[in-house]
């Protein structure tokens, strides 16, 4: 056996974590450590708008696949995987337009929030909560409508923001699950 290279044809692959050098095992353990961080980082990043979450789940899980060389997870695990999370992505980036849009909001709100959560990114936890709803707010005032219809419009921002929250939410504890599900029966 040959222990410079530890991928030689003759070892099984469920033996071939175990017969690996010191060296290799330790950074296979790192890796696995980074990838649990990865992961729980993006759960906590679904719901901290300053986190990129489903992104770190992502790159977790692909650390994972990796790591195992593709063993458990392979290119059609990775692929769901990845579809859920870009549906993810493109969600969180769209909700809050999408909840001014619902309730009747002028083109200039659509773009007011859009813009508010563009710079409310800048400015943390704050920033992306009241941003949409104060673009929302400025763009439908600048529209020419009243106070009223105006705070009307920017309260249905921010609970399309909220809504937007709570899919991603589902969407990270999916890809998990199925990250899980891929690692125990794949």
């Amino acid at each position: 056996m040959d222990w410079r290279n530890p991928r030689t044809p003759e070892m099984l692959p469920a033996t071939a974590g175990l017969l690996r050098r010191p060296e290799a095992l330790f950074m296979d353990i790192a890796l696995y450590a980074l990838a649990a961080l990865l992961i729980v980082g993006g759960l906590v990043g679904a719901v901290l708008p300053s986190l990129p979450g489903i992104p770190m789940i992502f790159g977790g899980i692909w650390l994972v696949a990796a790591v195992d060389d593709y063993q458990h997870l392979g290119l059609w695990w990775l692929l769901i995987i990845g579809a859920l999370g870009t549906v993810g992505v493109i969600v969180d980036f769209i909700a809050s337009t999408l909840g001014a849009k619902r309730v009747g909001a002028s083109r200039l709100a659509l773009w007011g929030a859009s813009l508010g959560t563009l710079i409310g990114m800048f400015f943390g936890i704050p920033g992306l909560l009241f941003g949409p709803f104060l673009g929302a707010l400025a763009g439908e005032l600048a529209s020419g409508t009243s106070v009223l219809r105006s705070a009307h419009v920017g309260i249905g921002t921010w609970l399309g923001l909220l809504f937007g929250t709570l899919i991603k939410l589902v969407l990270s504890f999916v890809m998990v699950g199925l990250f899980g599900l891929a690692m125990l029966f794949g």
